[in-house]
This record gives structure tokens, C-alpha cells and sequence, in this order.
């Protein structure tokens, strides 16, 4: 009967969880896409910018890995209003989410250039190439191959991460659930349901993530 009561109840709430679904999902998209582009130009500058240039990214790394996810939240929502920008709570979480990506995607890429043999580099400098061609057609390949699964892995983080934005009224997943339960007290029930559905989410990323390997692998 509990089981039946709960489907009746996940029935009723079905826009809800939906719409909670759908704004974990915008919000984690947007934060992985803008942190990772802001991350690659992160790895780029460490690992060919000038000195003091990456001294400054290096600060920047190590300050965004060090600050937890929900300081970065709180952050990005009350000090942006304080200086006049007055980011809404959908863009504070998504600008707070992208800085945490972009930290760890830009050492994961430096960590990825690095690990090529710098034979390779300098022989494209024997056969004529420029640095932008060495890149694009030598250095960058390899390095995608090398840093891929590891991308994959703060993908799904900044899923899980998307739980923290409730605290700021974003209405994502964890937030349409708890409002549910607040009504129908099946909390056991329905904070799995909303498990599965984070569990769904992270394993559409893994899937992506292992068929990008697939089209980016060498032929053997």
C-alpha cells in the first residue's frame, strides 16, 4: 500500500520534479561548458603563459580549489549584489559552478600538455610547423586522449555540486524534493527517487564521456 500511496504521490508531483530535473540539468550543462572553456584557457596559460602570468593563475587555481563549493555559492550570489551586479539565483549558481569547473579543467589540461614527450613538440619545429598547427595537430589530441576520463569525473561533480544552489533558491531537483516531502512526508521515498534521477544524469555523462573516447581513440 506504501508503494502504491507513493506512486500516487510521485504522480501528483511529476511537473515538479520535472521542472526541478530540467533546471539541475540547464545549470550543470551551462557551469561544465563555461568552466570548461574558461578551464582549457586556464591549462593553456600554465603551461605556456609567461611567468608571472601563471603565477597569477596558479593563485587563482589554488585559492577556487581551496574555498568549498557552498563558500563559492554564497559568494557569487550576495557579494556579486554587493558590488552591483545583482545576479539572479539561476545565473550566481551557474557563474559559482563554472569558476569551480574551470579550476579543475584547467589542471587537468595542464597536467595533460605536460605529459606529452617534448620530442614531439620540437619535432614539428623540424618539419615546419607553427606553434598553433603543433597544437591543433599534435599536442591537443594527445592531451584529450590523456584527460578525458578525468573531465568526465568533475562533469558528474558539478551535478552532484548542483544540490548546493538550494541554498540560494534555486529551484533545482533537491529543492522541488524537499518541498514534496514537506507536503506528503514521504521523505525516504522520494529522496531516493530523486537519487535515481541525479544517478540518471551523471550516467548519461559517463556514457558521452566513454563514446568521445571511442570517436578520440587511436586505431589499433
Amino acid at each position: 500500500m506504501d508503494f502504491f500511496a507513493f506512486l500516487e504521490q510521485l504522480w501528483i508531483a511529476r511537473f515538479v520534479i520535472l521542472n526541478g530535473l530540467s533546471v539541475t540539468v540547464s545549470i550543470s550543462l551551462l557551469a561544465i561548458v563555461f568552466g570548461s572553456i574558461a578551464g582549457v584557457f586556464v591549462g593553456l596559460v600554465l603551461t605556456y603563459g609567461s611567468l608571472p602570468l601563471r603565477f597569477v593563475v596558479r593563485g587563482y587555481i589554488d585559492i577556487v580549489r581551496g574555498t568549498p563549493v557552498l563558500v563559492l555559492v554564497l559568494a557569487s550570489y550576495y557579494v556579486s549584489s554587493a558590488v552591483g551586479f545583482d545576479l539572479g539565483p539561476f545565473a550566481a549558481g551557474v557563474l559559482a559552478l563554472a569558476i569551480f569547473c574551470s579550476s579543475h579543467v584547467g589542471e587537468i589540461v595542464r597536467g595533460g600538455l605536460q605529459a606529452i614527450p617534448i620530442g614531439q613538440t620540437e619535432a614539428a619545429k623540424a618539419i615546419g610547423l607553427t606553434f598553433s598547427q603543433t597544437f591543433a595537430n599534435v599536442l591537443w589530441p594527445q592531451a584529450l586522449r590523456q584527460f578525458l576520463p578525468t573531465w568526465v569525473n568533475t562533469a558528474a561533480e558539478m551535478v552532484k555540486a548542483s544540490t548546493l544552489l538550494s541554498v540560494i533558491g534555486v529551484a533545482e531537483l533537491l529543492l522541488r524534493t524537499q518541498e514534496i516531502i514537506s507536503r506528503n512526508f514521504m521523505s525516504l521515498q522520494f529522496y531516493f527517487f530523486a537519487g535515481l534521477l541525479y544517478f540518471v544524469v551523471n550516467f548519461a555523462i559517463e556514457r558521452f564521456g566513454k563514446y568521445v573516447e571511442r570517436k578520440t581513440a587511436v586505431p589499433t
